[in-house]
């Protein structure tokens, strides 16, 4: 196992230059971190002072614990984890997308720099598309796909039924593990958006880091 880890985080070294040219070539302000603990720090230096923070539900976020780290720093954040009622909730989702600064990941990204989202609410793509005057997307280098097609592949047959197991949800596709292409109340891929490239300068930052993280 050790043996595999090395040189599955050496291939990710290699990749990762291939990755962060595609995504200048598309607007986007790429680094590469080789841990989450370098990705969670680079995040810290790249917060304005006094920015009002938030994010999305995101099991990478969660793993590289940012969250902590940027409360104990004195930061405004907006966390609709905090709500008490399910009003009260989406009235925070909104108004994180007006905030400063905007943290989540994407479901696959494609070797030329291409990402893509699934979402079932749609408040996290809405944010990442257009709102906060920042956002910062940390991707962990297992979300590589060779390109467009078959990070939509990943996105859809892949993320969708583990983050839809991760919630819990009553859905075909958590029941068998394969997409149905489901119309369900329910579905993870209601809404389904690509990034091909960033129009407004500096304001997508994508943090690659050099090990498997999320779903």
């Amino acid at each position: 196992m050790e043996t595999s880890n090395k040189i599955i985080k050496e291939r990710y070294k290699i990749l990762a230059p291939t990755i962060m040219s595609g995504l200048k070539k598309r607007g986007f302000e790429p680094y590469f971190c080789e841990t989450p603990l370098e990705a969670a720090e680079k995040i810290l230096t790249l917060l304005p002072e006094n920015a009002v923070v938030s994010w999305g539900g995101s099991v990478t976020l969660e793993e590289i614990g940012i969250a902590a780290k940027i409360k104990q720093a004195g930061y405004h954040v907006i966390d609709r984890e905090q709500a008490e009622t399910e009003e009260e909730r989406f009235r925070l989702m909104r108004e994180a997308l007006s905030c400063d600064v905007y943290l989540s990941s994407v479901n696959a990204i494609s070797e030329d720099g291409i990402m893509v989202n699934i979402d079932g609410t749609g408040n996290r793509i809405a944010a990442i598309a257009f709102g906060p005057k920042s956002v910062i997307l940390v991707v962990g280098m297992n979300k590589v796909c060779r390109d467009g097609e078959a990070a939509r592949e990943r996105a859809r047959t892949y993320a969708a039924p583990n983050n839809g197991m991760r919630l819990s949800l009553n859905l075909a596709c958590v029941k068998t593990g394969c997409c149905h292409d489901c119309n369900s109340d329910e579905c993870m891929c209601s809404q389904i958006v690509e990034m091909r490239r960033n129009r407004i300068p500096n304001r997508i930052k994508v943090i690659l880091v050099g090990e498997s993280l999320g779903l």
